[in-house]
């Protein structure tokens, strides 16, 4: 039994597989319809629950989009269900006990310090005007007592939207989900909203003034403020 279940689940990842290579060999972009159901199991050798199972399949990965009524079609092929996971999990090992939001910062952080000296004295200043607006309401927020988490994701989001990077915006939003899940814990620990204002208002002034170490710099002091407040943060288990 245990060895027919695995070759039902290969023959069924195989088939997965040869209609991902039927999109790429006909290089369909996404919306573009698939051969209908009758077609698929001539083209494929396979039965009809079989291709319905492997449609159902590479749907929930975004792959194909299923049109009940109207056919199939090649799916927007987004990273949004990799990002779920990656939120899902983070979020599901924060509640063991376990560091995974710290880990994710720590990603987050990477990734930001690498890519902030590549806008170093590159921005249009149309958008530095922008993130200059954004952090003007931070500083407006501060004052009047309101939260700043939204503005502050719209300043990154603004932030990388130059380098005109689709992974790179779900894979930030990812860790703004995540973080925005245990929100609640992290309540507990003080953030001075002084000290997060002067942060971005220093990211911008170093990305206008062309200085890219400057910049890293910047990056690598705001999430110095964000891993203190995490080293602090008492998980569900604690």
């Amino acid at each position: 039994m245990r060895t027919g279940g695995y070759a039902l689940a290969m023959a069924a990842r195989d088939l997965q597989e040869r209609i991902k290579k039927l999109i790429v060999d006909r290089r369909l972009p996404s919306g573009a319809p698939l051969p209908t159901e009758p077609e698929l199991m001539r083209l494929l050798g396979a039965s009809r629950n079989s291709v319905r199972e492997a449609l159902k399949a590479l749907q929930a990965m975004g792959i194909v989009e299923i049109r009940h009524g109207f056919g199939t079609y090649v799916g927007s092929m987004s990273f949004a269900p990799m990002i779920e996971g990656l939120a899902f999990r983070t979020v599901a090992g924060h509640y063991r006990g376990e560091d995974t939001l710290l880990q994710l910062l720590e990603l987050r952080e990477a990734v930001e310090t690498g890519l902030v000296s590549r806008l170093a004295g590159r921005l249009a200043e149309a958008d530095l005007a922008e993130l200059d607006a954004l952090v003007d309401r931070m500083e407006r927020e501060a004052a009047e007592g309101t939260g700043l988490a939204g503005t502050d994701r719209a300043f990154h989001a603004t932030l990388y939207r130059g380098l005109d990077n689709v992974l790179l915006g779900e894979v930030l939003e990812a860790f703004w989900d995540a973080f925005h899940r245990v929100r609640r814990d992290l309540a507990a620990t003080p953030q001075d909203p002084r000290v997060t204002c002067r942060q971005h208002r220093e990211i911008v002034d170093a990305v206008r003034s062309g200085d890219s170490l400057r910049a890293e710099r910047a990056i690598r002091d705001h999430f110095g403020n964000l891993r203190a407040r995490l080293s602090h943060t008492p998980t569900a288990t604690s």
